[in-house]
Protein backbone atom coordinates (compact mmCIF):
# COMPACT_ATOMS: atom_id res chain seq x y z
CA UNK A 1 0.00 0.00 0.00
CA UNK A 2 1.04 3.56 0.02
CA UNK A 3 1.35 4.59 3.47
CA UNK A 4 2.92 3.35 6.11
CA UNK A 5 1.22 0.96 8.52
CA UNK A 6 0.59 2.03 11.81
CA UNK A 7 1.09 -1.69 13.27
CA UNK A 8 1.89 -5.08 12.05
CA UNK A 9 -0.91 -6.17 14.64
CA UNK A 10 -3.74 -6.04 12.19
CA UNK A 11 -1.95 -5.68 8.93
CA UNK A 12 -3.39 -8.66 7.23
CA UNK A 13 -7.04 -7.35 7.38
CA UNK A 14 -9.05 -4.90 4.55
CA UNK A 15 -11.75 -2.18 5.86
CA UNK A 16 -13.90 0.01 4.11
CA UNK A 17 -14.77 2.23 6.31
CA UNK A 18 -18.53 4.16 5.17
CA UNK A 19 -18.51 5.87 8.62
CA UNK A 20 -19.35 9.70 9.25
CA UNK A 21 -19.24 11.89 12.56
CA UNK A 22 -17.97 10.56 15.26
CA UNK A 23 -18.63 6.81 17.16
CA UNK A 24 -18.16 5.40 13.29
CA UNK A 25 -15.06 6.77 12.71
CA UNK A 26 -14.29 6.30 16.48
CA UNK A 27 -14.88 2.11 15.63
CA UNK A 28 -12.88 2.42 12.30
CA UNK A 29 -9.99 4.44 13.96
CA UNK A 30 -9.40 1.90 16.10
CA UNK A 31 -8.35 -0.82 13.48
CA UNK A 32 -6.43 2.11 11.80
CA UNK A 33 -4.32 2.83 14.20
CA UNK A 34 -3.16 -1.54 14.91
CA UNK A 35 -2.43 -1.67 11.26
CA UNK A 36 -5.61 -2.61 9.38
CA UNK A 37 -5.29 -1.82 5.68
CA UNK A 38 -8.38 1.28 5.84
CA UNK A 39 -10.01 2.61 3.32
CA UNK A 40 -12.30 5.51 3.37
CA UNK A 41 -15.13 6.26 1.22
CA UNK A 42 -16.24 9.19 0.58
CA UNK A 43 -19.42 11.02 -2.37
CA UNK A 44 -17.23 12.63 -4.64
CA UNK A 45 -16.95 16.43 -4.20
CA UNK A 46 -14.77 19.34 -6.36
CA UNK A 47 -14.50 20.62 -2.76
CA UNK A 48 -11.03 19.40 -1.35
CA UNK A 49 -12.06 21.08 1.88
CA UNK A 50 -15.33 20.72 1.97
CA UNK A 51 -16.88 21.02 5.49
CA UNK A 52 -18.31 18.03 5.85
CA UNK A 53 -19.79 17.00 9.03
CA UNK A 54 -17.36 17.33 11.63
CA UNK A 55 -15.86 19.82 11.39
CA UNK A 56 -13.07 21.15 8.06
CA UNK A 57 -10.62 18.72 7.07
CA UNK A 58 -8.03 20.13 7.90
CA UNK A 59 -9.14 20.68 11.37
CA UNK A 60 -8.66 19.15 14.62
CA UNK A 61 -11.83 17.01 15.07
CA UNK A 62 -11.51 15.47 11.55
CA UNK A 63 -7.11 14.65 11.60
CA UNK A 64 -7.80 13.07 15.19
CA UNK A 65 -10.56 10.92 14.29
CA UNK A 66 -9.10 9.62 10.30
CA UNK A 67 -5.21 9.48 10.75
CA UNK A 68 -3.96 6.22 9.78
CA UNK A 69 -6.49 5.41 6.61
CA UNK A 70 -6.62 5.67 2.45
CA UNK A 71 -9.18 7.49 0.89
CA UNK A 72 -11.11 7.31 -2.31
CA UNK A 73 -14.70 8.77 -3.65
CA UNK A 74 -17.27 6.47 -4.74
CA UNK A 75 -20.66 7.28 -5.88
CA UNK A 76 -23.26 4.54 -4.05
CA UNK A 77 -26.15 6.47 -5.04
CA UNK A 78 -25.06 5.45 -8.93
CA UNK A 79 -25.77 1.89 -9.91
CA UNK A 80 -22.37 1.59 -11.48
CA UNK A 81 -21.15 3.00 -8.19
CA UNK A 82 -22.64 0.15 -6.20
CA UNK A 83 -21.09 -2.32 -8.67
CA UNK A 84 -18.15 -1.40 -7.87
CA UNK A 85 -18.47 -1.11 -3.87
CA UNK A 86 -19.63 -4.59 -3.62
CA UNK A 87 -15.95 -5.90 -5.94
CA UNK A 88 -14.08 -4.13 -3.15
CA UNK A 89 -16.90 -5.86 -0.37
CA UNK A 90 -15.72 -8.97 -2.60
CA UNK A 91 -12.54 -9.00 -1.47
CA UNK A 92 -12.77 -7.04 1.59
CA UNK A 93 -12.71 -8.28 5.45
CA UNK A 94 -14.47 -5.61 7.22
CA UNK A 95 -17.00 -2.99 6.03
CA UNK A 96 -18.25 -0.42 8.55
CA UNK A 97 -20.95 2.07 8.33
CA UNK A 98 -23.19 3.91 10.89
CA UNK A 99 -25.96 4.90 8.45
CA UNK A 100 -29.76 5.07 9.81
CA UNK A 101 -31.14 1.42 9.81
CA UNK A 102 -33.29 2.01 6.41
CA UNK A 103 -30.38 3.65 4.17
CA UNK A 104 -28.05 0.53 3.94
CA UNK A 105 -31.10 -1.27 2.73
CA UNK A 106 -32.12 1.56 -0.19
CA UNK A 107 -28.40 1.76 -1.05
CA UNK A 108 -28.25 -1.74 -1.51
CA UNK A 109 -25.03 -2.41 0.48
CA UNK A 110 -26.50 -3.91 3.38
CA UNK A 111 -25.25 -7.33 5.59
CA UNK A 112 -27.61 -9.84 3.31
CA UNK A 113 -26.22 -8.24 -0.03
CA UNK A 114 -22.90 -8.59 0.78
CA UNK A 115 -22.94 -11.52 2.49
CA UNK A 116 -24.37 -13.08 -0.46
CA UNK A 117 -20.82 -12.27 -2.81
CA UNK A 118 -18.47 -12.49 0.58
CA UNK A 119 -19.60 -14.67 3.50
CA UNK A 120 -16.04 -13.93 5.04
CA UNK A 121 -17.33 -10.54 5.62
CA UNK A 122 -17.73 -8.82 8.84
CA UNK A 123 -19.94 -6.25 8.23
CA UNK A 124 -20.67 -3.66 11.09
CA UNK A 125 -23.46 -1.07 12.10
CA UNK A 126 -23.59 1.52 14.27
CA UNK A 127 -26.91 3.35 15.02
CA UNK A 128 -28.80 5.69 17.34
CA UNK A 129 -31.02 3.20 18.50
CA UNK A 130 -30.79 -0.45 17.14
CA UNK A 131 -31.38 -1.87 13.64
CA UNK A 132 -34.84 -2.46 14.77
CA UNK A 133 -37.45 -1.83 17.57
CA UNK A 134 -40.05 1.04 17.67
CA UNK A 135 -36.84 3.93 17.66
CA UNK A 136 -34.48 2.67 14.46
CA UNK A 137 -35.55 5.06 12.18
CA UNK A 138 -34.90 7.97 14.66
CA UNK A 139 -31.72 10.21 14.28
CA UNK A 140 -28.98 9.57 16.77
CA UNK A 141 -27.17 12.41 18.75
CA UNK A 142 -24.92 11.44 21.90
CA UNK A 143 -26.76 14.01 24.05
CA UNK A 144 -30.04 12.31 23.00
CA UNK A 145 -28.43 8.98 24.08
CA UNK A 146 -26.82 10.71 26.87
CA UNK A 147 -29.98 11.76 28.22
CA UNK A 148 -31.98 8.85 27.31
CA UNK A 149 -29.59 6.33 28.93
CA UNK A 150 -29.97 7.96 31.87
CA UNK A 151 -26.42 9.13 31.94
CA UNK A 152 -27.57 12.96 32.68
CA UNK A 153 -29.76 12.04 35.63
CA UNK A 154 -26.92 11.01 37.53
CA UNK A 155 -24.26 13.86 36.57
CA UNK A 156 -23.87 16.99 37.87
CA UNK A 157 -24.74 18.73 41.28
CA UNK A 158 -27.55 17.67 43.35
CA UNK A 159 -31.14 19.81 42.62
CA UNK A 160 -29.67 22.05 39.37
CA UNK A 161 -31.04 19.61 36.87
CA UNK A 162 -29.85 17.13 34.59
CA UNK A 163 -26.00 17.78 33.10
CA UNK A 164 -24.52 16.25 29.83
CA UNK A 165 -21.08 15.31 30.40
CA UNK A 166 -17.85 16.84 28.83
CA UNK A 167 -17.38 14.36 26.21
CA UNK A 168 -19.07 12.12 23.52
CA UNK A 169 -19.35 9.63 25.78
CA UNK A 170 -22.11 8.04 23.88
CA UNK A 171 -20.35 8.09 20.57
CA UNK A 172 -17.46 6.91 21.67
CA UNK A 173 -18.17 4.43 23.41
CA UNK A 174 -20.26 3.22 20.89
CA UNK A 175 -17.02 3.18 18.54
CA UNK A 176 -15.11 1.08 21.00
CA UNK A 177 -17.79 -1.54 21.92
CA UNK A 178 -18.34 -1.58 17.99
CA UNK A 179 -14.36 -2.26 17.22
CA UNK A 180 -14.06 -4.78 19.54
CA UNK A 181 -17.23 -6.55 18.19
CA UNK A 182 -15.34 -6.04 15.13
CA UNK A 183 -12.29 -7.45 16.38
CA UNK A 184 -14.06 -10.65 18.42
CA UNK A 185 -15.68 -11.78 14.93
CA UNK A 186 -12.59 -11.28 13.01
CA UNK A 187 -11.16 -14.37 15.43
CA UNK A 188 -14.03 -16.67 15.08
CA UNK A 189 -14.02 -16.53 11.42
CA UNK A 190 -10.89 -17.78 11.93
CA UNK A 191 -12.56 -21.02 13.27
CA UNK A 192 -15.81 -20.73 11.35
CA UNK A 193 -14.43 -19.71 8.21
CA UNK A 194 -17.70 -16.56 8.17
CA UNK A 195 -18.47 -13.83 8.82
CA UNK A 196 -21.21 -11.76 10.49
CA UNK A 197 -23.00 -8.72 11.83
CA UNK A 198 -22.03 -7.25 14.12
CA UNK A 199 -24.74 -4.33 15.50
CA UNK A 200 -24.01 -1.89 18.55
CA UNK A 201 -26.04 1.82 19.38
CA UNK A 202 -25.66 5.08 20.98
CA UNK A 203 -28.11 3.44 23.50
CA UNK A 204 -27.00 0.31 24.26
CA UNK A 205 -23.42 1.45 24.62
CA UNK A 206 -24.63 4.56 26.82
CA UNK A 207 -26.52 1.77 29.03
CA UNK A 208 -23.77 -0.35 29.26
CA UNK A 209 -21.35 2.48 30.67
CA UNK A 210 -23.49 3.24 33.59
CA UNK A 211 -21.76 0.03 35.04
CA UNK A 212 -22.54 -0.45 38.72
CA UNK A 213 -24.86 2.63 38.48
CA UNK A 214 -27.52 0.13 36.65
CA UNK A 215 -26.54 -2.75 38.63
CA UNK A 216 -27.83 -0.42 41.87
CA UNK A 217 -31.30 -0.67 39.92
CA UNK A 218 -31.25 -4.13 38.24
CA UNK A 219 -30.49 -5.67 41.44
CA UNK A 220 -31.79 -3.94 44.68
CA UNK A 221 -34.08 -1.54 42.76
CA UNK A 222 -32.53 1.73 44.13
CA UNK A 223 -32.64 4.60 41.74
CA UNK A 224 -29.19 6.06 41.56
CA UNK A 225 -29.33 10.46 41.74
CA UNK A 226 -26.98 13.37 41.38
CA UNK A 227 -24.02 12.93 43.68
CA UNK A 228 -21.93 16.21 42.01
CA UNK A 229 -18.65 15.73 42.52
CA UNK A 230 -19.11 13.31 45.55
CA UNK A 231 -18.74 9.17 44.88
CA UNK A 232 -22.05 8.02 45.05
CA UNK A 233 -20.71 4.94 47.48
CA UNK A 234 -17.25 5.39 48.13
CA UNK A 235 -17.01 7.84 51.15
CA UNK A 236 -14.91 10.44 51.59
CA UNK A 237 -14.29 10.96 47.65
CA UNK A 238 -14.56 13.77 45.63
CA UNK A 239 -13.17 17.10 45.18
CA UNK A 240 -11.90 19.31 48.06
CA UNK A 241 -10.83 22.70 48.44
CA UNK A 242 -6.94 24.03 48.87
CA UNK A 243 -5.39 27.29 49.45
CA UNK A 244 -4.60 27.72 45.37
CA UNK A 245 -7.05 25.32 44.26
CA UNK A 246 -8.84 21.99 44.14
CA UNK A 247 -7.63 18.13 44.50
CA UNK A 248 -9.28 15.06 44.22
CA UNK A 249 -9.08 12.39 47.09
CA UNK A 250 -10.22 9.46 46.83
CA UNK A 251 -10.69 7.62 50.71
CA UNK A 252 -12.59 4.11 50.10
CA UNK A 253 -12.39 1.49 52.66
CA UNK A 254 -11.82 1.75 56.43
CA UNK A 255 -7.68 1.42 56.18
CA UNK A 256 -7.43 4.57 53.80
CA UNK A 257 -9.96 6.67 55.34
CA UNK A 258 -7.81 5.96 58.62
CA UNK A 259 -4.44 7.25 57.03
CA UNK A 260 -6.38 10.05 55.23
CA UNK A 261 -7.28 11.35 59.12
CA UNK A 262 -3.50 11.01 59.99
CA UNK A 263 -2.29 12.74 56.95
CA UNK A 264 -3.90 16.09 57.10
CA UNK A 265 -3.24 16.33 60.61
CA UNK A 266 -7.22 15.26 61.83
CA UNK A 267 -6.91 12.10 63.97
CA UNK A 268 -9.86 13.42 65.89
CA UNK A 269 -12.15 12.66 63.23
CA UNK A 270 -11.28 8.87 64.21
CA UNK A 271 -12.71 9.12 67.49
CA UNK A 272 -16.54 11.02 65.73
CA UNK A 273 -18.85 8.87 66.42
CA UNK A 274 -20.48 9.88 63.34
CA UNK A 275 -17.16 9.10 61.10
CA UNK A 276 -16.23 5.19 62.61
CA UNK A 277 -18.11 3.37 59.90
CA UNK A 278 -19.00 3.19 56.42
CA UNK A 279 -22.40 3.86 57.05
CA UNK A 280 -22.05 6.38 59.20
CA UNK A 281 -19.63 8.40 56.98
CA UNK A 282 -21.99 7.91 54.36
CA UNK A 283 -25.05 9.43 56.10
CA UNK A 284 -23.07 12.28 57.74
CA UNK A 285 -21.00 13.17 54.04
CA UNK A 286 -21.68 16.92 53.95
CA UNK A 287 -20.27 17.60 57.79
CA UNK A 288 -17.05 14.92 56.72
CA UNK A 289 -16.44 16.92 53.58
CA UNK A 290 -16.45 20.36 54.95
CA UNK A 291 -14.16 18.88 58.57
CA UNK A 292 -11.60 17.68 55.68
CA UNK A 293 -11.55 20.88 53.69
CA UNK A 294 -11.30 22.93 56.82
CA UNK A 295 -7.68 21.19 56.68
CA UNK A 296 -6.93 21.27 53.18
CA UNK A 297 -7.52 24.33 52.30
CA UNK A 298 -4.57 25.29 54.84
CA UNK A 299 -1.75 24.31 51.88
CA UNK A 300 -1.86 24.86 48.16
CA UNK A 301 -2.57 21.60 45.68
CA UNK A 302 1.08 20.66 45.36
CA UNK A 303 2.01 20.17 49.09
CA UNK A 304 -0.99 17.98 49.67
CA UNK A 305 -0.70 15.32 46.41
CA UNK A 306 2.80 15.09 48.17
CA UNK A 307 1.50 14.76 51.18
CA UNK A 308 -1.48 11.98 50.34
CA UNK A 309 0.48 9.82 48.00
CA UNK A 310 3.10 9.54 50.59
CA UNK A 311 0.62 8.44 52.98
CA UNK A 312 -0.98 6.05 49.68
CA UNK A 313 -3.50 8.03 50.29
CA UNK A 314 -5.11 8.24 46.18
CA UNK A 315 -5.66 11.72 45.30
CA UNK A 316 -4.47 13.96 42.64
CA UNK A 317 -4.49 17.84 40.93
CA UNK A 318 -7.59 18.64 38.68
CA UNK A 319 -5.91 19.89 35.26
CA UNK A 320 -7.22 22.20 32.51
CA UNK A 321 -6.19 20.01 29.34
CA UNK A 322 -2.91 22.35 29.05
CA UNK A 323 -1.98 21.43 32.73
CA UNK A 324 -3.01 17.74 32.02
CA UNK A 325 -0.12 18.00 28.78
CA UNK A 326 2.38 19.45 30.50
CA UNK A 327 2.00 16.82 33.72
CA UNK A 328 5.62 14.68 33.92
CA UNK A 329 3.97 11.54 33.56
CA UNK A 330 1.71 12.52 30.54
CA UNK A 331 4.96 13.52 28.83
CA UNK A 332 6.83 10.17 30.01
CA UNK A 333 3.59 7.79 28.78
CA UNK A 334 3.91 9.89 25.07
CA UNK A 335 0.35 9.35 24.43
CA UNK A 336 0.54 13.43 22.63
CA UNK A 337 2.32 12.34 19.47
CA UNK A 338 3.39 13.70 16.27
CA UNK A 339 1.60 12.79 12.77
CA UNK A 340 4.51 12.91 9.83
CA UNK A 341 2.77 14.02 6.77
CA UNK A 342 4.45 15.40 3.64
CA UNK A 343 3.20 19.07 3.68
CA UNK A 344 5.16 19.79 7.05
CA UNK A 345 1.98 20.63 8.69
CA UNK A 346 1.93 20.64 12.50
CA UNK A 347 -0.37 18.00 13.83
CA UNK A 348 -0.18 16.82 16.93
CA UNK A 349 -2.75 14.18 18.15
CA UNK A 350 -3.65 11.65 21.00
CA UNK A 351 -2.38 7.98 20.09
CA UNK A 352 -3.67 4.92 21.55
CA UNK A 353 -3.12 4.75 25.53
CA UNK A 354 -2.82 0.54 24.65
CA UNK A 355 0.83 -0.58 24.35
CA UNK A 356 2.28 -3.87 22.79
CA UNK A 357 5.05 -4.92 23.41
CA UNK A 358 5.82 -6.41 19.91
CA UNK A 359 3.60 -4.64 17.71
CA UNK A 360 2.63 -1.30 18.96
CA UNK A 361 0.68 1.29 17.96
CA UNK A 362 1.89 4.46 16.33
CA UNK A 363 0.40 7.74 14.07
CA UNK A 364 1.65 6.59 11.04
CA UNK A 365 0.18 8.75 8.12
CA UNK A 366 -1.90 12.02 8.18
CA UNK A 367 -5.48 11.74 7.72
CA UNK A 368 -5.90 11.50 3.70
CA UNK A 369 -7.06 14.30 0.99
CA UNK A 370 -10.75 14.07 -0.59
CA UNK A 371 -9.98 10.73 -3.17
CA UNK A 372 -6.47 10.62 -2.52
CA UNK A 373 -5.98 7.58 -2.92
CA UNK A 374 -8.92 6.42 -5.14
CA UNK A 375 -7.16 5.38 -8.15
CA UNK A 376 -4.66 3.29 -6.57
CA UNK A 377 -7.07 1.20 -4.23
CA UNK A 378 -9.46 0.60 -7.62
CA UNK A 379 -6.42 -0.50 -9.08
CA UNK A 380 -4.99 -2.81 -5.80
CA UNK A 381 -9.27 -4.45 -6.36
CA UNK A 382 -8.64 -5.56 -10.35
CA UNK A 383 -10.15 -2.37 -11.86
CA UNK A 384 -7.84 -1.79 -15.04
CA UNK A 385 -7.25 2.02 -16.08
CA UNK A 386 -9.52 1.43 -18.75
CA UNK A 387 -12.36 0.85 -16.18
CA UNK A 388 -11.30 3.74 -13.64
CA UNK A 389 -10.87 6.33 -16.76
CA UNK A 390 -14.54 5.61 -17.22
CA UNK A 391 -15.51 5.51 -13.60
CA UNK A 392 -13.86 9.17 -13.38
CA UNK A 393 -15.41 10.09 -16.70
CA UNK A 394 -18.61 9.25 -15.51
CA UNK A 395 -18.41 10.95 -12.44
CA UNK A 396 -19.07 7.89 -10.25
CA UNK A 397 -15.06 8.43 -8.54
Amino acid sequence: MSLPRASQALSRFTVLDLTRIRSGPTAVRQLADWGADVIKIEAPTDIADAEQPGGPRHGADFQNLHRNKRAMTLNLKDPRGRDAFLRLAARADVVVENYRPDVKAKLGIDYEALRAINPRIVYASISGFGQDGPYHKRPGFDQIAQGMGGLMSITGAPGEGPMRVGIPIADLTAGLFCAMGILTALLEREQSGQGQWVQTSLLQAQIFMLDFQAARWLMHGDVPRQAGNNHPTSIPTGVFRTSDGYINIAATGHNMWERLAQAIGAPELLEDDRFKTSAGRSANRDALNAAIEQKTRSRPSTDWVEVLNAASVPCGPIYTVDQMFDDAQVRHLGIAQDVPNPEARPIRLVGQPVTLSRTPSRLAARPPEVGEHTDAVLGEFGFSPGEIAELRAAKIV
